[in-house]
């Protein structure tokens, strides 16, 4: 049984990394899909080959449209995000569409009523944290604007929910990697950044002593979360942390890497630079197992062994990803909102 069959379903950023793996499950699941997106980093060619789906160029920031996609739509998974490096470079913007994007969809679902609404956050919000495995009620560290503008975006809702009704579910998704995280986006993971050095023939670039870990999520154990969290109903006006709830350090990683590439390069250390300077990160998934039965499938090598087959179809293909069904489209007025404020790109 296809669980979204006929439901209408926006999804915000929807042309990015995980929004457009998100989409292409709720296609299968028979949903009535509308991408917005701004194609800051989102790509066309990520949902081309979808039939059906409504897509729209434009930005979470314009109030105006939100508002009438909200009200043609039944559940809202709020995707759209700058992301950690050009939030940090650019925090306006960063507050814009991070902080911004999501109170217009909230304030579009206060006004217009909705089924149900998935906020994608993140465990940058912990910061360092204190303790290991990280949980959703542990001490919260902001250390950069992306890490504030998510955090605010998860109090908006949480306000909106108990003061107004508007049922959302808020999900810290935890270093997501896997297909559709083109190495040709500068703004892309580790994952992918090691997978290309590696075809470029080059050593795989390890800022530090590699020491430091990350929580590696596989990205369509994210999605199947992500589906669950808006069919639960126990899961509204809760907050769950989305990870594989293993702790793996950069040099295990760049090991993994290199076996399944099948190279004996060297990985090259390089002085730290890391605007997401935390030591260590693994997050606590005993919640989001208990509430809505998730647990991650894909392992750490089968995930990456996923991602290199992916990489390597797309490198032997003319296109990046072959177009071949025309999405349904409609491009906003470019001119209707001054280009700084343009940013809906999925995180």
């Amino acid at each position: 049984m296809k669980r979204f069959a006929g439901k209408r379903v926006l999804v915000t950023g929807g042309a990015g990394f995980i929004g457009s793996n998100l989409t292409d499950r709720l296609v299968e699941e028979g949903a009535e899909v509308t991408v917005l997106d701004d194609l800051f980093t989102g790509r066309r060619e990520n949902i081309r080959h979808l039939d059906g789906i409504r897509f729209i160029e434009g930005s979470v920031t314009r109030f105006d449209l939100v508002s009438r996609l909200v009200q043609e739509s039944e559940i809202v998974f709020n995707l759209a995000v700058r992301n950690i490096i050009v939030s940090t470079r650019s925090p306006r913007l960063d507050f814009l569409v991070n902080t911004g994007g999501v109170f217009n969809v909230l304030l579009a679902a206060k006004k217009h009523g909705i089924e149900k609404i998935v906020y994608a956050s993140s465990a940058s919000v912990y910061g360092n944290a204190r303790y290991i495995p990280v949980n959703e009620d542990d001490r919260l560290s902001i250390i950069n604007p992306y890490a504030a503008s998510k955090l605010s975006g998860e109090n908006f809702c949480s306000s909106f929910f108990e003061t107004y009704g508007v049922p959302v579910v808020i999900l810290r998704y935890s270093n997501v990697y896997g297909l559709n995280q083109s190495p040709t986006n500068p703004y892309c993971g580790v994952v992918s950044k090691f997978f290309e050095k590696l075809m470029n023939g080059l050593p795989p670039l390890i800022h530090g002593d590699g020491e430091q870990t990350r929580d590696f999520t596989y990205v369509s154990d994210v999605v199947e979360a992500t589906l669950m969290a808006a069919l639960n109903p126990k899961a509204v006006g809760d907050i769950f942390n989305v990870g594989s709830g293993r702790e793996t350090s950069v040099n295990k990683l760049a090991r993994t890497i290199l076996s399944i590439f099948g190279s004996s390069q060297k990985p090259v250390h390089i002085d730290r630079r890391d605007i997401d300077n935390i030591r260590r990160r693994v997050v606590n998934i005993e919640k989001i197992r208990r509430i809505m039965r998730w647990t991650p499938r894909i392992s750490l090598k089968e995930g990456l062994t996923r991602t290199f087959e992916w990489l390597r179809s797309v490198e032997a293909s003319d296109e990046p990803i072959s177009p071949k069904i025309p999405v349904t489209s409609e491009i906003e007025d470019p001119d209707a909102e001054s280009p700084e404020c343009q940013g809906a790109a999925a995180p």
